[in-house]
Formats: C-alpha cells, structure tokens, sequence
C-alpha cells in the first residue's frame, strides 16, 4: 500500500491519500477522517496526481475511490477556505476541484464510488462523476448548500447527468438528504448492500470489470 500526500515540512506524518492496487484494481482512499475526507486543495492535488498516473498505467484495469473513517466525502473544506477567503484561492479551489471531476468522469478505467456514511455536495458530486456506485445501507447523499445560502452550481452537473432532473432538483433545492434506497432507486448507485458486505461488493465488482477486455471498457 502506497501513502500519499503532497510535499509538508519533514515533521509531518499526514498521509492524506493511500493507494493499494491488487489484481488490476487500485483503490485510492481518502484519508482526512477527522474531517470526514473534506476536499481541501491538498487532497484534491493528491487524487489529481494519482488519476493523472493511472490514466496511462496499463496495469489498472478498474478504479475504486472510497474514504477512510466515518464518511464517505464531506464535501469542500470550509475551514480551509474560511481561513483563505482571497478570491484568487478560492477561484483555484474551483478550478482543481472542476478539473478532478472531469478527470474521473474521462479516466480511460472504470471508476466504481464505495460509498459509507455520507457524501455530501462535493462528496455527492464525485459520487455522480464515478461511472458505478455502491454503498452501504446506512449510507447518505446530499446537496445541502442551499441551507446556507449557497447552491451547489458545480455538483449539479454531475448529478443531473447521473440522475434524472427532477430527482436532481430536489436535492439541490431542498437540501435534504436522500438515503441509501432513494438513491439506488433514482440511479445515484448501482447496489445496496450491509455494511459488511460493502468492501467485498466493490472489489467483486471492481474484479469483474477488470476481467473484461481493457480496450472495450475503455472511454
């Protein structure tokens, strides 16, 4: 397993990003579970990075993109961009975070979202942008920027192009979260399993994919 992250002082030991690939498949995890896998400009540089990589990289068949602690993806990190309101840092948030989601939904290999917890706004966005989703049956999707008085312009993309208009309205105009069975049954996910027959219905499904000819599955 590979531990990832991007340059720190030499008394850092944050590893933001893992990656362990097995048989064709190579999972990317996200590891800020203190604050749910929130998307800061680190992180969002450490997964560019890797999908850059795994983009040529003949031996990766599939993609699994999952998160580390309680939570699948918070979303942006909020504290992050509080603490550097300067417009120039916040235009770059959105410019990375926009690149990464084309990134995923272009990746020459599959992507398959394990989902647990909640995914919310940025998190529900990288949700939409993976070609296949699974998650567990206690798990959560939202859009809520709008309970604070922001609408999420930019995870609206990927979930309109993932679910039907009208069930993606909701979610941006409400802000409600949808649970698990709402979003297999508006196709946010493929599958719903327990809990702990999440991981297993990933890379099962992960394996069979890789065993199909690259060149077809390919985009």
């Amino acid at each position: 397993m590979a531990l990832l992250s991007d340059p720190k002082p030499p008394n850092s030991v944050a590893q933001i990003l893992l990656r362990e690939d097995q048989r064709g498949v190579a999972t990317l995890t996200m590891n800020r579970p203190t604050v749910r896998n929130a998307l800061s400009m680190e992180l969002m540089n450490s997964l560019q990075s890797e999908l850059d990589a795994i983009s040529s990289d003949a031996s990766v068949k599939v993609l699994i993109l999952k998160g580390a602690g309680p939570a699948f993806c918070s979303g942006h990190d909020l504290r992050e961009m509080r603490a550097k309101p300067e417009r120039a840092f916040i235009e770059g948030i959105f410019q990375a975070c926009s690149r990464l989601m084309i990134s995923i939904s272009t990746l020459p290999q599959p992507v398959i979202a394990q989902v647990h917890g909640s995914a919310t706004a940025a998190g529900c966005q990288l949700v939409a942008a993976c070609d296949l989703a699974v998650c567990d049956e206690g798990a959560q999707f939202a859009t809520p920027g709008v309970n604070i008085g922001l609408f999420c312009s930019t995870p609206m993309v990927a979930l309109s192009r993932a679910v039907g208009r009208k069930a993606a309205m909701e979610m941006l105009l409400t802000g409600a979260p949808i649970d698990a069975s709402r979003a297999l049954q508006i196709g946010l996910v493929n599958r719903v399993v327990p809990a702990t027959e999440l991981s297993e219905t990933a890379h099962s499904l992960a394996e069979l994919v890789a065993s199909k000819s690259s060149g077809v599955v390919a985009r």
